[in-house]
């Protein structure tokens, strides 16, 4: 005997069972997913640091960004801000869930990891890196800024790479008088000089600094390709001297090499004859090299959020970074582009008359 309606509560109460079990399955999955490690990084708007006052913010250090020694500074008002870009620290690791809400997000951005930490190179290695790069910029704020005050030219140190010999041992601007006793004032003087030491020594360098003698002992590196000798690391051209003492961003727990341009800036506020601000808030962002070159950075669209956020109404962007500016501007914000630190100031002079700025 069969009972048709049994069999049916049957059949019917393994189909819910089927599809609870399923349901369950399904979302534990999904939990799974969203929570799975991914190898990307997630970047965001950062601290904005004045180099014309006290960092504030603990991201920006605890004294003034810029320090003048030996001259007697301007009274300066309003801002000349630094922007920077906050990004996942190496040892954490994002979800999907965190990836797939910045990439809905307008004020985050996501990149592949390896991007950032770049494949066999541990956090440390990377933050000396970015240490090294910020070091670098503000050796060549100092020295560009120099140029662009009107101090007087010379043949010296125009740059000095961070991976070279000479790294924290010479500076952009510093004049080679002597290596190892021989008198060099070219940069055939100096491949002269050089080829006479092989990689690995150490020689004695005669050099003026802020117009100071002063000796500095350099281990060569290898030698340059097609030359004979070690090298020092450093390009050779046209510099600047101050007189005086600057000295930057001692305790400044930032890295990469963006801030140069502010840092310039900053220093020219400080030293120059020019008010460069008039009380406004001007922020912004470039790379710049001894010879006051502005070149472009990264996650410029993330730093012109920061600016705009931390109050600033001028946003100074490197011409290279152009076509990442389009689109991307926040409202109020007044975009300037610049190729050079003399663009820079003139554009500052000529917004402040009330004349025409280039924009991107």
């Amino acid at each position: 005997m069969t009972f048709p309606g049994i069999r049916g509560w049957t059949s019917l109460s393994r189909r819910i069972r089927t599809l609870i079990v399923s349901g369950v399955a399904f979302f534990a999955l999904l939990i799974l997913a969203f929570t799975m490690p991914v190898p990307y990084v997630i970047l965001s708007p950062g601290p904005t640091c004045n180099t014309l006052g006290s960092g504030g913010d603990p991201a920006c250090g605890t004294a003034d960004l810029i320090k003048v020694d030996g001259t007697t500074t301007n009274k300066v008002s309003g801002h000349l801000n630094l922007t920077t870009v906050s990004v996942t620290e190496e040892n954490h690791r994002e979800t999907v869930f965190n990836v797939i809400s910045a990439w809905l997000s307008s004020d985050e951005a996501v990149i592949p990891k390896s991007a950032e930490y770049p494949p066999g190179q541990s956090q440390d290695q990377v933050n000396q890196q970015n240490a090294n790069d910020f070091t670098e910029s503000q050796d060549n704020a100092v020295a560009s800024a120099s140029c662009e005050l009107g101090y007087p030219k010379q043949q010296g140190v125009a740059g000095v790479l961070s991976s070279g010999a000479s790294f924290q041992k010479l500076l952009p601007a510093d004049v080679l008088k002597k290596i190892d006793g021989t008198s060099v004032a070219s940069a055939q003087d100096v491949t002269t000089a050089l080829s006479q030491h092989a990689p690995g020594t150490t020689v004695t360098l005669d050099i003026l600094r802020q117009t100071k003698p002063k000796t500095v002992s350099v281990k060569l590196g290898p030698p340059v390709k097609g030359r004979t000798g070690g090298s020092l690391g450093i390009t050779f051209g046209t510099v600047c001297q101050f007189p005086f003492s600057v000295s930057i961003c001692g305790n400044c727990p930032i890295g990469g090499p963006s801030a140069g341009l502010m840092f310039a800036l900053g220093i020219m506020d400080k030293v120059g004859k020019v008010d460069l601000t008039h009380g406004e808030f001007i922020a912004g962002t470039g790379e710049i090299d001894g010879q006051g070159n502005v070149s472009q950075i990264g996650g410029i669209a993330l730093k012109m959020i920061a600016a705009r956020n931390a109050g600033a109404t001028v946003f100074l962007a490197p011409a290279g970074n152009c076509p990442d500016v389009a689109g991307a501007i926040p409202h109020g914000l007044n975009v300037i582009k610049v190729a050079t630190l003399h663009d820079a100031v003139t554009s500052l002079e000529a917004l402040h008359a009330g004349k025409a700025v280039p924009h991107c």
